[in-house]
């Protein structure tokens, strides 16, 4: 009994902190995004001629655009691994818990005075 909540607990654990990488692939998510549309948005400025044409727009334009393609690639995978994970550690530790065996206890007899 003791080990199975050992387990339990141990799953738990793991559940948490994956679920806390998981919200950091959120957060590095978003800065894809952001990266994505900085690189997007400062490169139609290029082309429109918004800004001028210097080397550092020039370099910067494109390699946050694919910078930020690349990492959201990236970053998807892992996070649909590491929810591949928390739904495993969830699927055993739903198993451990039911291979307790629960006690009935019983009503107690309602006694007026």
């Amino acid at each position: 009994m003791e080990d199975v909540g050992r387990e339990i607990g141990k799953l738990e654990e793991r559940i948490a902190r994956l679920s806390e990488s998981l919200e950091r692939c959120r957060k590095v998510a978003l800065g894809a995004k952001v990266a994505i549309a900085t690189g997007a948005a400062l490169l139609a400025a290029l082309v429109f001629g918004l800004i001028p044409l210097e080397v550092l727009w020039m370099l910067a334009a494109p390699i946050l655009l694919l910078g930020g393609i690349v990492l959201a690639g990236s970053n998807s995978r892992t996070a649909a691994e590491y929810a591949a994970a928390i739904a495993e550690a969830e699927r055993l530790r739903a198993e451990l818990i039911a291979e307790i065996e629960l006690k009935l206890v019983p009503e107690p007899s309602r006694l007026l005075h």
